[in-house]
């Protein structure tokens, strides 16, 4: 009986993150978890596993209907706790969620998916060991500042570009996905969705930037030195192949949509502003308190994003293969993560008294201190292939999901945390949401990426080494 539960949590922790969203983030206000079951998670395990299975067994239906699904499920969620608990408890549990995380959380997607689609690196250069180092070095920079969806989408057709006369150039991709995709994005709030989510918890903006600085110089470094090496040994060995016509001669470089510049820096001064601002005023919606700082956050983001939309121009975004398709999608179907998640989060904060109290105790040490080696590896393997933002939060909530005493007390759990939610969402393809879109556009522009599995060999030999010893400094 006792394996059997252990399972059953460890199945239900494993459909609360796949692809799960910031959801975990809402206070359960009311729920008796530790009263619930874990078949109250069902609603949110079938939501995810349309998400995980419509787009390959049911392609065409899922694209068109892939909303209604996701309503349908969100349904089957609100209508039980209403049943359950009664309308008001329900009700502040669901709108915790939408008002004071969702939304906050996809404006800020939407800003920076809008602004960074504004700008375009025209032209062409050679790729060389040293430029192409030179790239990835810039990207996985730009990745905690506008995010690594925002550096991967500005910055992966230029890098293509830069080696598509090159026999051997797979490699160059793979470690993009590393570099700026996943590993670059750990400094900032803004860098990676999980972050994100841990600021909108409490987390001070620079608390990252400080603590997980050395770890991320270190796995970096040394990502990008076996890049160099790997790069500098295919590069010599391309010297004596037959030559390959450039489709994309040499042009001079430029950066056009500038106007889109001051833009991202006004979302970093608008999120800086919510953290540093407070007045004091609160607006009470259904028993949810918002806080006037943030509502003039979100404002000012929007207000950004679609300044953008009018000083950038059509052909710049059209270059960028910019549409709307993606953040529609990704707006859709985290509203119903957010909510079908609701209980699971009241089972988690029940900790040893929930139903998932055999998760609890893998991370914990006999004295009941954090073991911040099991929260690193736990949280990076999960977040390998599963969504990292709610494997962050999932972890989060175990280590007991109070911002200020993470930051102090148990800075290095919160640390293990970070670092393994960021990092090791670049083992797999589907560890973090740019890595899938690198991949599609390389296939697109005729680059031999590797399969899933072949993929994870390359993660396996290069970034699986490279945490071991990490964790080990660090942790």
């Amino acid at each position: 009986m006792r394996l059997w539960k252990m399972t059953t949590a460890c199945a239900v922790l494993a459909a609360a993150i796949l692809f799960g969203g910031p959801a975990l983030a809402a206070e359960a206000h009311g729920l008796p978890g530790a009263t619930m079951s874990l078949w109250w998670a069902l609603p949110f395990a079938g939501l995810l596993l349309s998400i995980a299975t419509g787009p390959l067994l049911f392609h065409h239906f899922w694209e068109n209907h892939y909303g209604k699904i996701a309503a349908l499920w969100g349904a089957l969620t609100v209508i039980p706790l209403v049943m359950g608990f009664g309308i008001p408890t329900a009700t502040e549990a669901v709108l915790h969620a939408i008002l004071l995380e969702y939304i906050s959380f996809i404006i800020l997607l939407f800003a920076l998916f809008t602004i960074s689609g504004g700008i375009l690196i025209a032209g062409n250069i050679h790729g060389t060991p040293t430029v192409n180092a030179g790239l990835l070095l810039i990207g996985a920079i730009l990745a905690s500042v506008i995010g690594t969806t925002g550096a991967s989408m500005i910055l992966i057709r230029p890098i293509i570009r830069a080696n598509d006369n090159r026999p051997f150039n797979a490699h160059v991709v793979i470690f993009f996905i590393f570099l700026v995709s996943n590993i670059g994005g750990s400094l900032t709030p803004l860098g990676d969705p999980p972050l994100f989510v841990g600021f909108l918890r409490g987390v001070d903006f620079f608390w990252t930037t400080v603590h997980i600085l050395p770890d991320t110089l270190f796995v970096g470094g040394v990502v990008l030195g076996v890049f160099l090496v790997i790069d500098i040994i295919l590069h010599r060995r391309e010297g004596g192949a037959p030559k390959i016509k450039d489709p994309t001669p040499d042009s001079k470089v430029r950066l056009r949509g500038l106007a889109n510049l001051p833009l991202l820096a006004g979302v970093i001064g608008a999120i800086l502003m919510s953290a540093a601002w407070k007045p004091d005023v609160v607006f009470t919606i259904q028993g949810v308190a918002v806080e006037l700082q943030n509502i003039v956050r979100d404002v000012i983001i929007v207000a950004l994003a679609l300044i953008s939309l009018v000083v950038s121009r059509k052909e710049y975004r059209e270059a960028n293969g910019f549409e709307w398709g993606p953040i529609a999608e990704v707006a859709k179907l985290f509203a119903a993560i957010f909510i079908c998640i609701v209980p699971v989060v009241a089972i988690l904060k029940a900790g040893h008294d929930g139903a998932l109290s055999p998760l609890v105790a893998l991370v914990s040490l006999p004295g009941g201190e954090p073991n911040d080696l099991a929260y690193f590896w736990l949280t990076g393997v999960l977040s390998s292939f599963l969504d990292n933002a709610p494997t962050y939060l999932v972890f989060f909530e175990m280590a007991g999901g109070d911002a200020q005493h993470l930051m102090t007390t148990f800075a290095s759990t919160l640390a293990a945390i970070s670092a393994g939610a960021v990092f090791m969402g670049a083992n797999t393809y589907i560890g973090n949401a740019p890595n899938f879109m690198v991949y599609a556009i390389a296939k697109r522009r005729g680059v031999n990426m590797p399969s899933f599995f072949g993929y994870m060999l390359w993660s396996g030999l290069v970034l699986i080494p490279t945490f071991i010893v990490s964790s080990l400094i660090f942790f």
